[in-house]
């Protein structure tokens, strides 16, 4: 299976500040693959790519000591699959030219993978599946986007222009919930015509 290599560009806080959201920038197209975590999980990643100082190790930072004093490394992590709306990673290692792979949840991969400057990627159907596109944020001496539909002209729109409407405000607000709702509506009725 093709995989693509995504960055971490962010992790959000999203539906009023109950769920966190990590987001894997790919790096071959404009699909991004949000990945809902846990709170430790987004603050762990969010404290090494905020580049926050820490007086104590976090469990992260202990996992790759350990790593480096054993004399093994991170080759790289693999977001695998998605069933049932859960996401499956694996850690690959290498020590003395033996790799090992293991089950690994995706915050937890994410989190030391970007501790050890290691590759993450996604299997392309995972992100044909999940990933969504999110829209530019302008520079400032720019406006509104040139997607954007005047309300006026909102009736004249078909269902599915409505639906693609909608996914893009929620992208912009940052409701990746509602964004990957809409995203399935819109799939489902392009798929039936």
């Amino acid at each position: 299976m093709r995989m693509i290599q995504v960055e971490v560009t962010n992790v959000v806080l999203v539906n009023t500040g109950k769920e966190y959201i990590v987001l894997l920038k790919s790096s071959e197209d404009s699909r991004t693959l949000p990945i809902s975590v846990g709170q430790l999980e987004a603050q762990s990643i969010a404290i090494h790519i905020n580049q926050v100082p820490f007086p104590r190790p976090l469990t992260h930072d202990l996992f790759i000591t350990v790593l480096t004093e054993v004399n093994c490394k991170i080759v790289r992590v693999v977001i695998r699959e998605l069933s049932d709306e859960t996401f499956f990673a694996d850690l690959i290692l290498e020590n003395k030219g033996r790799r090992v792979t293991l089950d690994c949840r995706p915050s937890d991969a994410i989190s030391l993978a970007i501790r050890h400057s290691a590759p993450i990627y996604v299997e392309e159907n995972v992100m044909d599946e999940a990933g969504i596109i999110i829209p530019q944020q302008d520079g400032p001496e720019s406006s509104e986007p040139d997607t954007e539909v005047p309300e006026e002209d909102e009736g004249d729109l078909t269902p599915l222009e409505q639906l693609n409407k909608q996914l893009r405000i929620a992208v912009t607000e940052e409701r990746y919930e509602d964004a990957a709702k809409f995203r399935d509506e819109i799939d489902r009725l392009t798929n039936s015509n």
